[in-house]
């Protein structure tokens, strides 16, 4: 009997970045149509833009650097689309091609490409583009505007009224980001996510948990924290990127309670409404120390230390 002893993998399965990313645009469609029905065409407008100027800069810079084109993974699109779903819905179209380049030239191609990056693309994108332009990231649209005969009527988000009542936060009618006002159509998303196992529950679980937590504690409630601002559309879809998440499941919980922690003190205590992106992209960037404390061992690795006295 003979042995071949080759090099790791060992175990090959056919899924690849395409197609985890196809899926991740498949979760992310019904929150964007539900954006574009409650907020009218310039909604689909910024959408359509930032994803095709992220997918653009992907491909020009990529070229510029010489080396192999990346644009088919679907990685660049899947950033331009949750940038988009993070913008006002009648922001100019122009600061989403500006988001985008922060998001695909600064935050992924300068660290080398997907995989590579220190945080989230689009989170950077969209608090680069707030820092910057405030105001223009902060003027909330009244749902259903478009059907009137009048121009785009400002309204305030749930979290800055505090006045919505629960089926209009779990539908989406009330003011926001393109993407993170239907609770409904974020959740139908995040199972599609959990089911085709393209996530783990472990981070969302942890984030919405910690922030309703802490919430119940503070006195205020809970299921308004939940289902209005971002923190739906931060905890399935940017607190679980592959490449800024901690690889073990007890470190994916160990992010999650931060993103909570973060984002209720924020919300809390902070100068601004909503704290989800501060706080994922800071959770980003201890990754590297919350995947060193959760390292796991090799069997047997504890027990020879032991015994050759190192433990």
């Amino acid at each position: 009997m003979s042995l071949n002893v080759s090099p790791s993998p060992h175990i090959h399965d056919n899924i690849s970045t395409r197609k985890v990313m196809l899926t991740v645009i498949i979760s992310l469609l019904p929150a964007c149509i539900a954006g574009v029905i409650i907020f009218g065409p310039m909604a689909l407008v910024n959408l359509c833009v930032c994803t095709a100027s992220s997918v653009f800069f992907e491909y020009i810079l990529r070229r510029i650097m010489k080396k192999p084109q990346t644009i088919s993974d679907m990685s660049a699109a899947v950033t331009g689309l949750l940038l988009g779903m993070n913008l006002p819905p009648e922001i100019n179209p122009l600061f989403g091609v500006i988001g985008s380049f922060v998001a695909i030239g600064v935050t992924k191609q300068l660290f080398g490409g997907i995989g590579q990056n220190f945080a989230n693309p689009a989170i950077v994108g969209r608090i680069v583009l707030m820092l910057s332009f405030t105001g223009h990231m902060s003027r909330w649209s009244e749902p259903f505007y478009y059907k009137n005969e009048y121009d785009s009527v400002s309204t305030a988000t749930p979290l800055v009224s505090g006045n919505a009542d629960y089926m209009s936060l779990f539908l989406g009618t009330t003011g926001g980001c393109i993407g993170e006002t239907c609770a409904l159509a974020l959740i139908l998303g995040g199972l599609i996510l959990i089911f085709t196992r393209t996530i783990t529950p472990h981070a969302p679980i942890a984030f919405i948990g910690t922030v309703a937590l802490l919430t119940f504690i503070a006195g205020d409630d809970p299921l308004y924290a939940i289902l209005s601002g971002g923190l739906m559309l931060g905890a399935f879809f940017m607190a679980t990127d592959y490449a800024t998440t901690p690889l073990t499941e007890k470190g994916k919980l160990i992010f999650g309670i931060g993103c909570g922690l973060l984002t209720f003190a924020i919300r809390k205590f902070g100068s601004y409404p909503e704290g989800v992106s501060f706080s994922i992209l800071l959770m980003n960037l201890l990754v590297p120390y919350i995947d060193r404390l959760c390292e796991l061992k090799p069997v047997g690795m504890k027990k020879a230390a032991k015994e050759s006295g190192k433990v």
